[in-house]
């Protein structure tokens, strides 16, 4: 499977790495230790070195609880960090919802637009229509205000599936070819621990939508839930739960910790080949 971003075109027939590039003041993990470009630049690029075969930078926080930022303020924030990654060897990716932000982003240098809201806003869908990005669409219940507050489902894998097939084909019908789509199933984002875990055991029953999946799992809640553990310690269940996302079908994990997991993907797809 390939996926096509503007002018790269990635080869999914083995896992992929995007790194996190946190531009903002209050992400969970990495809250303010990239916020000035120059940083968050270095960082970026120490990313690639590690392994990181996409970068997703974002300027808004989504983690439970955030504050909404100002369009402007998020341009700010990430353009100026774009522009100077423009030109490297990976495709760069921005994390936001809101479609001037996309379609600036997309001018400056992104190929590929990573949207918690599933391109649902205003102008969304329009805004990557009109380019040659790619997109990944994102599930979520409720909103980073109030998502994790009672998230509640009757069947979490059918719901999210069925969600997802929804936005595919919206996104499908407004022009975006199936061949530039990805999907997240948004854990954390409206699950409650019980939640994310059946969506990683069935994460297969996404594959089956017929685009790649993109797990979000590096150092949320869930793990530290499981394993006690504070977010900055988080780093060995975050790799297991990326290991465990691609063994179910996962193409491309987002993670904080890029080198250790880029390691551990080798491993595996190295004994995976000998089968």
């Amino acid at each position: 499977m390939i996926l096509h971003c503007g002018q790269f075109h990635l080869d999914l027939a083995h896992p992929k790495v995007m790194g996190i590039v946190n531009v903002t003041p209050d992400s969970f993990s990495d809250g303010g230790r990239y916020v000035s470009s120059a940083a968050a630049i270095e960082h970026a690029q120490q990313l690639i070195a590690d392994g990181a075969d996409l970068l997703d930078i974002g300027g808004e926080s989504t983690r439970p609880g955030a504050a909404e930022v100002g369009e402007q303020e998020e341009l700010d924030r990430v353009l100026a960090v774009i522009e100077g990654l423009r030109g490297c060897e990976v495709p760069l990716s921005i994390d936001t919802c809101k479609p001037g932000v996309m379609r600036a982003a997309i001018k400056a240098g992104a190929s590929l637009v990573n949207d918690v809201n599933a391109l649902q806003a205003k102008g969304a869908l329009q805004a990557v229509v009109d380019s040659d990005a790619a997109v990944c669409l994102m599930h979520k219940q409720g909103t980073p205000q109030t998502m994790q507050q009672q998230p509640r489902y009757a069947d979490v894998v059918a719901e999210v599936s069925d969600f997802l097939r929804e936005r595919i084909a919206a996104a499908e019908t407004a022009g975006i070819a199936r061949a530039r789509i990805v999907i997240d199933p948004g854990f954390g984002f409206g699950k409650a621990l019980t939640h994310n875990l059946d969506l990683l055991r069935h994460l297969e029953a996404l594959r089956a939508l017929g685009v790649p999946v993109l797990a979000g799992l590096s150092r949320k809640s869930m793990l530290g839930a499981l394993t006690g553990r504070a977010v900055e310690d988080r780093v060995a269940a975050s790799v297991a739960a990326a290991l465990l996302a691609v063994q179910r079908g996962a193409a491309i994990v987002r993670v904080h910790d890029v080198r250790e997991t880029a390691d551990a993907l080798k491993v595996l797809t190295v004994v995976n080949s000998e089968n």
